[in-house]
């Protein structure tokens, strides 16, 4: 019953997705790399929304809150701020320049060497961390939620792995390659309902399993365990409420403006005025990520604490406490299309990256359309055979989550200083660019990883050390364009690719999500922490 009810809702998706986008044009780059640049705020809300979720924060953030409790929100709550940002100020600069990637507004703005090192870091990222660790913490997440390996009648741990990673990765290849990104965008909103639904069940099973009733496990929750219901961060915390204003935020700033995997569905959207109603309904919507991303890690510590779980076993554990049997088919395929629409949508975003980027930029200039989707589908192909074979090898890491953090802090603060500064100074020229983004890759990774440079890193907390990082470049950005400017400023132009007619309400909206923001964290504020 399980397996059947697992195969129906996945393959029901499918259906959908196909039946929905089976009339789509996907032979040029516009039509297969953005949809045609005809994504709706709904689907652009559902695709960014769970394109960001995954079993990595299923099963990681509630594990966080497990051993941290509330104050580990800002994940979520935090975001919004970004969202925000990426409305009023990011998207309509972006879409006016009318990129498909992010190297490609630094090619317009700085020229092809900046393109170049940027699109190689993408794609470094994305092939070596990125979509190995999506197909690695999605398969154990399966596995420990829902005991595959039990299900199945298999005998072998390592062989259950490698079979749920080929699994997601055929079928989430199948939907990046053949479909594109409309077909992606379509699959993650008919799964983000599903999701949705799904994490709100496991937080109400879950109170009831702590009190009879929800609001009575509510009232447990807020009085037994008061303390842990602390938007503040204590210095222990994996979030101390300091760091909220430096690398926090900034990892929130790149990830929700700059980040390709996920705003590459912003860049499709049929006009300026839904992306950004589909960039702000997705703030709402990261609002009530807690509900199904903290509580149950929460729930969790309450039900289990005497238990002697590790925290990154609080949630699986939650899940098999707490569901009914019948339900157990729905959610495992919930969970496989939040593996799903992370991995194609990283997976359509390197395809992109590498089309555009390196094969039409670098090696042939003069392609036709048809050869640059071509040559993505070929590239896409390889880097999902490649994932599926390194990603059981991640089993030999004790710490997929905090590698996971540690590499993006790598790239992600350089990317987002220089695009940032593109955007604000017209005077900062592609030298200074590249020296800003190679530096700062080679600084971070320095004090990560090499005595004695990790030993001085290590003193300070690795959040505010990334933001060092970021206000050193932002410095040295702003001091080279007095030194050695362009010799004329920049000129933003027009690309002329949607109605960059702004939605009248979206300042209105963005101020009341900020707003929201600081009183849910002014309920829940404790300051005695400190």
């Amino acid at each position: 019953m399980i397996l059947f009810s697992f195969v129906f809702f996945t393959a029901l998706v499918a259906l959908l997705t196909f039946f929905i986008t089976r009339k789509d044009e996907r032979a040029s780059s516009d039509g297969y790399f953005l949809g045609g640049r005809s994504l709706t705020f709904p689907l652009i809300a559902g695709s960014l929304l769970l394109t960001n979720l995954s079993t990595e924060q299923m099963v990681g953030l509630n594990g966080d809150a497990f051993r941290d409790g509330l104050s580990v929100m800002v994940w979520e709550v935090g975001a919004v701020i970004a969202l925000v940002a990426m409305a009023l100020f990011f998207l309509p600069r972006f879409l006016r320049s009318g990129i498909t990637t992010v190297p490609q507004f630094l090619y317009q703005r700085f020229g092809q060497s900046t393109h170049n090192i940027c699109n190689l870091v993408f794609l470094s990222a994305y092939a070596l961390i990125l979509l190995p660790i999506i197909l690695y913490t999605g398969a154990t997440g399966m596995i420990g939620i829902l005991n595959v390996q039990e299900l199945l009648g298999l005998e072998s741990a390592r062989l259950t792995l490698i079979l749920i990673v080929w699994s997601v990765g055929l079928i989430g290849s199948i939907y990046a390659l053949f479909g594109g990104l409309r077909s992606v965008a379509v699959s993650d909103t008919i799964n983000g309902a599903g999701l949705l639904v799904g994490g709100f069940m496991i937080t109400v099973f879950g109170l009831k399993a702590l009190g009879g009733s929800p609001l009575e496990g509510w009232e447990i929750l807020t009085t037994e365990h008061a303390s842990r219901m602390n938007s503040i961060g204590g210095p222990e915390s994996s979030v101390p409420f300091f760091t909220l204003f430096t690398g926090v935020m900034l990892l929130n700033f790149f990830y929700w403006t700059t980040n390709q995997q996920i705003i590459q569905r912003t860049f499709g959207a049929s006009s300026l005025a839904e992306g950004q109603k589909g960039v702000l309904l997705t703030g709402a919507l990261k609002l009530l990520g807690p509900i199904y991303l903290v509580l149950p890690g929460m729930i969790a510590f309450a039900l289990f604490i005497d238990d002697g779980i590790r925290p990154v076993e609080a949630y699986g554990k939650l899940v098999n406490h707490v569901l009914p049997t019948s339900l157990a088919g729905f959610f495992a395929a919930v969970m496989m299309g939040a593996i799903l629409s992370s991995f194609n949508s990283a997976l359509n975003s390197t395809c992109t990256l590498f089309s555009l980027g390196v094969y039409k930029s670098m090696f042939n200039p003069e392609a036709t359309d048809k050869e640059v989707v071509r040559s993505g589908k070929w590239f896409g192909w390889f880097m999902a055979v490649t994932a599926m074979c390194v990603a059981p090898l991640l089993a030999n890491f004790e710490s997929i989550f905090g590698y996971l953090q540690k590499m993006n802090g790598i790239y992600f603060i350089p990317i987002f200083a220089v695009v940032l500064m593109g955007l604000l100074n017209k005077n900062v020229e592609k030298t200074a660019a590249n020296i800003a983004l190679v530096g700062g890759i080679v600084a971070i990774a320095l004090g990560y990883f090499v005595p004695p440079f990790r030993g001085w890193a290590g003193k300070i907390n690795e959040y505010h050390f990334i933001a060092m990082v970021f206000w050193i470049l932002v410095v040295f950005l702003l001091v080279m364009a007095k030194l050695k400017p362009l010799p004329a400023p920049w000129v933003h132009q027009d690309a002329g690719a949607v109605n960059l007619t702004p939605w009248k309400h979206a300042p209105l909206v963005g101020g009341i999500l900020v707003l929201a923001v600081v009183l849910i964290y002014a309920v829940f504020a404790d300051f005695s922490v400190l």
